[in-house]
């Protein structure tokens, strides 16, 4: 039986939302090119298309906006989120930034160009795309256990070492100009990465004098992943263990828009504060995001951003926010509809080729569920899989995704339980009709990168 967790607080604001009828639904996915970035916010009824940017901020976020001290440089609210971060991460050097993709654009052409690798637990979207801007080529290094949403397993998220130790061989050491480990595994479906696996790859890292660089969005999730299911964390602190997870790298990036729970940000660090590589994060964020002491970011930004990374690693608020995830999982369980399971951090990630087994990988299963679901019940999601991973960027031929993943992004303390209840049914529904759909989706125009973000679609045969 599904057991809601509890919210550890009360609503304060509402927002209100409206579900449009089922003949306007249709006729929006369709204006919008059949891309649910197309469709207007006020044309939804449950966004879960991400949960960067998206989440509710505290009474005491909001409180801090109107501390912001707006100074070029020096401001007050850049030293408090450098205070917060040095607080949580250990690192040294703390950089502000505007959102995640601004820190990759500041730090991966330090450390990629043209004939270097990057390999990762597994890139997303945004992380492969600036790795190929570098010139450099990214490599997906995830265990085999994760490829099989319905094993449960866990930390389906953790790179595969002995694979990882191979690559570098046969790459050579030299050519790989970082290694980038995501926490939790967005694309794996919200994974978490072990202790364990996070220590070894730095010894790994260590072996071959690599970098290794930690993709942190959700690090908090990540670290109570490891609290609850790790032997020997029990008992630690959820910033214990951040502190712990964060000492076997040697610089990081995030959105904050994610565990930070603020609606724009980012951050970088450097575990070393004497690390050469400082000077120039600094010279890239003035030419990229704006002086280093804002970088990107207004005052009040900065203020929300130092008070909600105290409070993304708050553990009652995690257990809900994991305890969320796991009703619905629980819900679609009990109708036998597949998931990368367990449930992960941040959402659900549904298997949509089991879903329609019909349909192959360039026909985009998992966009075709993102698109069913809205039209059922005015719920926006995104697809995981071969849509959003695009064309080879040497031969141009589509890229067959490990996944095919129709990600459920949940925004932090927005929705109610039954919300949940609504994603659940919807789900259901599609799935006692699945067979009836015969054929997927084809790309009519497309950018020559990310191209999900933008691309135009129709049916086949329909």
């Amino acid at each position: 039986m599904a057991k809601y967790v509890p919210e550890p607080f009360r609503i304060k604001m509402v927002e209100k939302i409206k579900m449009l009828t089922k003949e306007e639904r249709a006729q929006k996915i369709k204006e919008a090119d059949y891309n649910l970035f197309g469709l207007r916010s006020e044309d939804v009824y449950i966004d879960l298309l991400t949960d960067s940017g998206t989440g509710a901020m505290s009474s005491d976020q909001w409180g801090g906006l109107m501390q912001g001290d707006e100074a070029y440089a020096g401001s007050k609210s850049y030293y408090n989120v450098i205070d917060s971060g040095r607080d949580i991460f250990g690192y040294e050097y703390i950089q502000p930034v505007h959102q995640g993709r601004a820190g990759e654009k500041v730090i991966f052409p330090l450390f990629l160009s043209k004939g270097k690798y990057a390999i990762s637990n597994t890139f997303f979207d945004t992380t492969r795309a600036h790795v190929e801007l570098c010139g450099a080529r990214a490599i997906d290094c995830v265990i085999e256990a994760a490829k099989n949403p319905a094993v449960r397993a866990p930390f389906k998220g953790n790179m595969d070492i002995p694979k990882l130790e191979k690559l570098i061989n046969e790459l050579g050491a030299e050519n790989v100009g970082l290694i980038v480990l995501t926490i939790t595994n967005n694309s794996a479906g919200g994974q978490p990465v072990s202790m364990e696996n996070i220590k070894a790859t730095s010894e790994v890292c260590k072996k071959y004098g690599l970098t290794m660089e930690i993709d942190c969005a959700r690090f908090a999730e990540n670290a109570y992943f490891i609290k609850r299911d790790e032997k020997g964390y029990q008992d630690k602190s959820i910033k214990d263990i951040v502190r712990e997870m964060f000492s076997y790298g040697d610089i990081f990036h995030m959105s904050s828009k994610k565990d930070a729970i603020v609606n724009m940000g980012g951050v970088l660090g450097v575990k070393d504060g004497n690390n050469p590589v400082i000077p120039n994060i600094k010279a890239n964020c003035v030419s990229y995001e704006g002086f280093y002491t804002y970088g990107g970011l207004s005052g009040r930004d900065m203020e929300s951003l130092a008070i909600g990374l105290q409070e993304g690693i708050d553990e009652d608020f995690l257990h809900y926010r994991i305890g969320q995830c796991e009703y619905l999982a629980a819900k679609l369980d009990e109708a036998g509809v597949i998931y990368q399971s367990p449930v992960g951090g941040h959402g659900l990630f549904i298997d949509a080729a089991a879903m329609f087994p019909q349909i192959p990988y360039n026909e985009f299963p998992a966009q075709v569920l993102a698109i069913e679901l809205y039209k059922e019940a005015g719920i926006r999601t995104c697809d995981i899989g071969s849509f959003m991973m695009g064309n080879d960027p040497d031969t141009g031929e589509q890229i067959k995704s490990d996944f095919e993943f129709t990600r459920f992004a949940i925004p932090r303390r927005v929705y109610t339980q039954a919300h949940f209840d609504i994603m659940a049914d919807a789900l259901i529904a599609i799935k006692k009709r699945a067979g009836e759909i015969k054929r997927g989706m084809r790309i009519t125009w497309e950018p020559p990168i990310l191209r999900h973000f933008q691309a135009k679609l129709e049916y086949i045969n329909k």
